[in-house]
């Protein structure tokens, strides 16, 4: 089973049901063959973007107390590797929580990513390999 790395947006549009992205990563992720990996930071975001809805960051930390979302990344031991990331894409520019992304997906080695964020079409993983963003696109 593939680890698949998990971003802020899908968890808000999972746990938001007006968001209007919900239906499809709902769909994505009844599919889904792979345990979903994050960081601190994309849950930090999520659980502020989700404070006014009910419940909705006890539903984010239950997930990761469950293992539901499993966070095998520590920033004090990736920092180094983080920061160049985080400067190699400064025109894009590049956020700590997709950083981090882009550094788990080094460290794992998938490029497998639940998603909305279109930065994710110009950030690569291992120099050179585009992410596969399991959710599809509609403009």
């Amino acid at each position: 089973m593939t680890a698949v790395l998990l971003d802020t947006g899908c968890i808000v549009a999972l746990l938001d049901r007006s968001e209007r992205h919900h239906a499809r990563c709902a769909d994505v992720l009844e599919d889904l063959d792979g345990s979903l990996v994050t960081c601190e930071a994309v849950i930090a975001e999520a659980c502020y973007l989700l404070r006014a809805v009910p419940r909705a960051p006890d539903a984010v930390m239950d997930n990761v107390a469950r293992g539901v979302f499993r966070i095998p990344f520590r920033l004090s031991d990736a920092a180094p590797g983080v920061r160049a990331l985080m400067t190699r894409y400064r025109r894009v520019p590049m956020d700590l929580a997709d950083a981090c992304l882009v550094h788990l997906a080094d460290q794992l080695g998938t490029g497998r990513i639940l998603t909305l964020d279109d930065d994710f079409d110009v950030y690569r993983w291992r120099r050179n390999r585009p992410f596969e963003r399991l959710v599809e696109r509609v403009r």
